[in-house]
C-alpha cells in the first residue's frame, strides 16, 4: 500500500510541468498584480467622487464640482480590472492546458509500460475515473491558486496597507483579526470534512466501476438474465454514494454558516468604527463609502475560501492518486542502456525456463527447447499445461523466474521491449479488436500501411470477400472489442493484422480455433505460406494443424513430457498418440 504524500510533495511534483511555461507564469502574475491595483484604486476613486458631491442643495456649482475626469477614471479602472484579469487568464491558459496534456500523456505512456499483471488486476472504471479527476485536478489547482488565492492575498496586503496609512490602526486590526479567525475556522472545518469527501470519491469510483464492468459484459448479463441483479448491485452503490453526499452537504452548510457569521461581525465592527469617525468629523462620508467598498471587495473572494480550500484539497488528493499511479513500479523494465534487438536469423531458445505467476504456483518447470531459424515448432497439451504462458514470456509480459529465453543468442531481458515485440507477431486465441473500422484494425499491424497492403493481407487471411460484401466495406465499424463480428471473422482480422506486420518470428496461439473446417484448411495453407522462412511457434489444440511441424512438444503440468515429429510421437505410443487417436475418433 503506497504511503500518502503530503500536499507540498504533490505540489513539488507538479511544478516541473509548469516551469516549462515560466515566461507565461511571470507575465500572468504581472497582469494579476495590475488587475488588483486597479481594483483597489476603485474605492479610492469612489471616495473622491462622494466627497466632491458633498455640497449644499441647489448649488449651481455642482456640475462644475463633479469632475468629469474622475468619472471617466472610475469607468477606466473598472474596465482595467476586467481587462487585466482576462489577459492573465489568456496568457496562462497555454500553461494550464500544456501541463494537463503533459501529465495525461505521461500517465497514458506509463500505463502502457506497466506489466500484464497490473492490467489483469486493475479495475478499469475506477482507474479511468482517477485519471479523469487527476487531470481535472491540474486545472482546479492552477485555477484556484493563481486566480483566487494569490489575487486575494495581494488584495488583502494592499487594503491593510491603505487602512493602516489613511485611518487609525483599529481598522487594520479588525480586518486582520477577522481574516485570521475566518481562515482558521475554514481550514479546520474543511480538514474535518475532507474524510467525508474521500469516502464519497471512493464510493463514486466504486459505483462507476460496477457500471462499466456490467456494460462491458453486456452479453454475459443477457445470457443469465441478470439485468435486475446488476441493477440492484448498482443501486446499492448509488445508495451508499447518496448517503455520503448528504453527509458532505450537511457539513458544508455548517461551514458556510460559520463563515457568514464571521464576515458579518467584522463588517459591522468596521462600519460602526467608520460611522463614529464621520460623526466625530475625523472621517468624511467618502471615507465611510471607501471602507465599505473595501470590505465588500475583500470579503467577496473570502466568501468562497471554504469552497476554494476544499477544491484545492480535493485537487491535491486527486493529483496525488494520479502521481501514485505514475510512480507505480514497472515489474518488467528495460535494462539501463539496453540495445535494440537485431534478428539476423531468428533462432529462439528456451533454456531451463521456470515461471510462476505467484511464488506458490509454478506454471513452467525446467522447460528447454529450440526453434531453429525458419522452422516451425508446435506445442500441444491439455488446458493449463502452460502453453500460452510460453507466448507471454516470449513477448516479455513477464520475466522468467529461472533460466532464460534467447533470440539469436541474445537474452531477451538485455534488449528493449519495444524492439523485441516489433520482431514478433502473434495471432492470439482470444482476439480483441478496437472499436474502430475493419481497415484500422488490420492496419494496426503496421500503422501507415496503404489500403492496397491492407487488402492484400485481408485476402491472405480469407476475409477480403466478407469485408467487401458489407455496405461500408473496410470502413465497417467492428464495435466494442469487435463484438459486431463473429469469432471466426475476428480471428481472420487478427491473422490479417499479423500478416501485415510481417515479423521474422511468428506465434500462432490456437490461431484457427474459431474457424470451421473448410476455412481452417484454407487459412492453414496461408499461414504455412506466411510462416515460410520464418521462425514459428504454434500453440495448438487440434493436432491435425501441426503434423508438418519440425518438432512437436507435448506439455503437461508445466513440463515437456514428449518431443519429436508427428511420426516419431505416434510411433512412441505415448500421450501424443493417445490424444491423436481420441481426436481422430471424435472427427469421425
Amino acid at each position: 500500500m503506497p504511503v500518502p504524500r503530503s500536499d507540498w510533495a504533490t505540489l513539488r511534483r507538479l511544478l516541473p510541468y509548469l516551469w516549462e511555461y515560466r515566461g507565461r507564469v511571470i507575465v500572468a502574475l504581472a497582469f494579476l498584480v495590475a488587475a488588483k491595483l486597479a481594483n483597489v484604486s476603485v474605492p479610492l476613486l469612489l471616495k473622491q467622487l462622494v466627497d466632491s458631491l458633498s455640497i449644499g442643495p441647489g448649488d449651481a456649482r455642482a456640475l462644475m464640482v463633479v469632475p468629469v475626469g474622475l468619472l471617466l477614471a472610475y469607468g477606466g479602472l473598472r474596465l482595467s480590472t476586467s481587462l487585466f484579469t482576462e489577459l492573465r487568464e489568456l496568457v496562462f491558459a497555454k500553461a494550464t492546458e500544456g501541463a494537463a496534456r503533459s501529465i495525461s500523456l505521461q500517465v497514458f505512456r506509463h500505463l502502457h509500460s506497466l506489466s500484464l499483471r497490473f492490467h489483469l488486476e486493475r479495475q478499469t472504471g475506477g482507474m479511468t475515473r482517477d485519471i479523469e479527476r487527476g487531470t481535472r485536478g491540474v486545472h482546479s489547482l492552477i485555477s484556484y491558486s493563481l486566480y483566487s488565492i494569490f489575487p486575494t492575498l495581494v488584495e488583502v496586503g494592499l487594503v491593510l496597507t491603505l487602512l493602516g496609512v489613511k485611518f487609525d490602526a483599529w481598522f487594520a486590526w479588525i480586518t486582520v483579526a477577522a481574516l485570521v479567525i475566518y481562515i482558521v475556522f475554514t481550514i479546520s472545518v474543511t480538514e474535518w470534512r475532507t474524510k467525508f469527501r474521500k469516502v464519497m470519491n471512493e464510493l463514486d469510483s466504486n459505483a462507476h466501476t460496477k457500471a462499466i464492468d456490467s456494460l462491458l459484459n453486456y452479453e454475459t448479463v443477457k445470457y443469465f438474465s441478470n439485468e435486475d441483479y446488476e441493477a440492484v448491485r448498482y443501486n446499492e452503490s448509488l445508495e451508499r454514494l447518496r448517503r455520503a453526499k448528504l453527509k458532505s452537504q450537511s457539513t458544508l452548510s455548517l461551514l458556510n454558516t460559520g463563515q457568514q457569521l464571521i464576515i458579518a461581525t467584522a463588517l459591522i465592527a468596521m462600519l460602526w468604527r467608520a460611522t463614529q469617525g464621520v460623526v466625530s468629523g475625523t472621517m468624511t462620508l467618502g471615507d465611510l463609502v471607501m471602507v465599505n467598498a473595501f470590505m465588500i471587495q475583500l470579503y467577496i473572494p473570502l466568501n468562497f475560501l471554504g469552497v476554494i480550500y476544499r477544491e484545492l484539497k480535493q485537487a491535491l488528493t486527486d493529483l496525488e492518486k494520479m502521481f501514485t499511479l505514475m510512480e507505480r513500479e514497472r515489474e518488467v523494465d528495460d535494462a539501463p542502456g539496453a540495445p535494440e534487438l537485431q534478428v539476423p536469423h531468428g533462432v529462439v531458445r528456451f533454456e531451463r525456463v521456470s515461471f510462476g505467476y505467484d511464488a506458490n504456483r509454478a506454471i513452467l518447470q525446467d522447460v528447454s527447447f529450440e526453434i531453429p531459424a525458419g522452422r516451425k515448432v508446435a506445442v500441444v497439451g491439455p488446458s493449463g499445461a502452460g502453453k500460452s504462458t510460453l507466448a507471454r514470456l516470449m513477448f516479455r509480459f513477464y520475466d522468467v523466474t529461472d533460466g532464460r529465453i534467447t533470440i539469436d543468442g541474445r537474452d531477451i531481458r538485455e534488449v528493449t521491449q519495444s524492439s523485441l515485440r516489433r520482431n514478433i507477431g502473434i495471432v492470439p486465441q482470444d482476439t480483441v479488436l478496437f472499436n474502430d473500422t475493419v481497415e484500422y484494425n488490420i492496419a494496426y499491424g503496421r500503422p501507415g500501411a496503404t489500403r492496397g497492403e491492407v487488402e492484400a493481407a485481408a485476402r491472405a487471411a480469407h476475409i477480403h470477400q466478407f469485408i467487401t460484401s458489407t455496405p461500408k466495406g473496410y470502413d465497417t465499424m467492428v464495435g466494442e472489442r469487435g463484438l459486431k463480428l463473429s469469432g471466426g471473422e475476428k480471428q481472420r482480422v487478427a491473422i490479417a493484422r499479423t500478416l501485415l506486420k510481417n515479423p521474422p518470428i511468428l506465434i500462432f496461439d490456437e490461431a484457427t480455433s474459431a474457424l470451421d473446417s473448410a476455412n481452417e484448411r484454407a487459412i492453414q495453407a496461408e499461414l504455412a505460406s506466411a510462416a515460410r522462412n520464418k521462425t514459428a511457434l504454434v500453440i495448438a489444440h487440434r493436432l491435425s494443424t501441426v503434423v508438418d511441424a519440425h518438432e512437436i512438444l507435448v506439455m503437461e503440468t508445466g513440463r515437456i513430457i514428449e518431443r519429436g515429429t508427428h511420426a516419431q510421437l505416434l510411433a512412441q505410443g505415448g500421450r501424443y498418440a493417445q490424444m491423436w487417436a481420441l481426436q481422430q475418433s471424435g472427427s469421425e
